[in-house]
């Protein structure tokens, strides 16, 4: 009942229509109550009268918790932001991750950070740097040129158009063969993405199963330096073996990664 229910939100807000945000309409009263009240008050502040022309109802807001802290987006960046900083690099590459998030918080430690996004960006604050491109390609970046890189709650969105990319059904695995190519040999790469009981909910994103994560990226030759989970219920688990978490409706992974060195095999010398 609850998955249809919000598989019905889901519906309904891709038209336009919030039924969340229609509930709050049940606060109308109150809020026409509370502005005879400010006309009223006996305390009434002159430089702040109330104008017709100037009402902004806000009716839900009195039911709103203080903030989130228990969504992907909030855990992971401080988690992976803080991973980073313990290796603070002269320059950052980030792919697509939350600039009023985690990017955010490394612009304000002071670390250097390229975006690289399909999607324009306006402006750059200080110490921001930005490219506009394909990321499954990552045609902007050579081969081993990144020491410290990231993709948050990124991945799950190539290919399925949403963002106007074009639809590319393998596309998340390019992106990950994109990112394999362009990190050095001992650098960082910080990744999340949602997973759980694979599947694809069109067009919104993917959920992985946490082997074929795991299993892609040892594919292309790097390897897990650190891995957390964030549960369903919004839970970090850290350290943890993604692959205990399988079962999770939608979860996140967390994972730290890192490119070997190649080892080359000895030349036999010649008798």
């Amino acid at each position: 009942m609850k998955t249809l229910l919000k598989r019905l939100h889901r519906f309904w807000a891709a038209h336009g229509l919030n039924p969340l945000a229609l509930a709050t309409l049940r606060h109308t009263p109150r809020y026409f109550g509370d502005m005879l009240r400010y006309m009223r008050h006996p305390r009434a502040d002159e430089a702040f009268k109330l104008e017709w022309r100037c009402l902004y109802p806000i009716l839900g807001d009195r039911e709103d918790a203080a903030g989130v802290t228990r969504s992907h987006y909030f855990i992971q960046d401080l988690y992976m932001a803080r991973r980073v900083l313990a290796r603070p690099p002269q320059r950052h590459v980030d792919v697509g991750s939350r600039i009023d998030g985690f990017v955010g918080h490394l612009l304000a430690a002071g670390v250097q950070v390229e975006v690289v996004d399909i999607r324009p960006l306006d402006a750059c604050p200080q110490g921001l740097s930005f490219v506009q491109d394909d990321a499954t390609t990552l045609a902007s970046l050579a081969d081993g040129s990144v020491a410290s890189l990231s993709s948050l709650h990124v991945t799950e969105h190539f290919g399925l158009g949403r963002y106007g990319d074009p639809i590319e059904p393998r596309a998340w695995r390019d992106f990950l063969a994109s990112m394999a190519r362009v990190l050095e040999v001992g650098g960082r790469l910080y990744f999340s993405t949602p997973m759980g009981r694979q599947r694809v909910e069109f067009n919104a994103h993917r959920v992985f199963s946490p082997a074929l994560i795991l299993e892609e990226f040892a594919r292309l030759g790097l390897q897990v330096v650190e891995q957390a989970v964030i549960t369903t219920g919004g839970d970090l688990v850290a350290p943890a073996d993604p692959r205990d978490y399988a079962g999770e409706e939608y979860g996140c992974i967390l994972l730290v990664l890192t490119k070997p060195a190649v080892k080359r095999k000895p030349v036999a010398k010649s008798r």
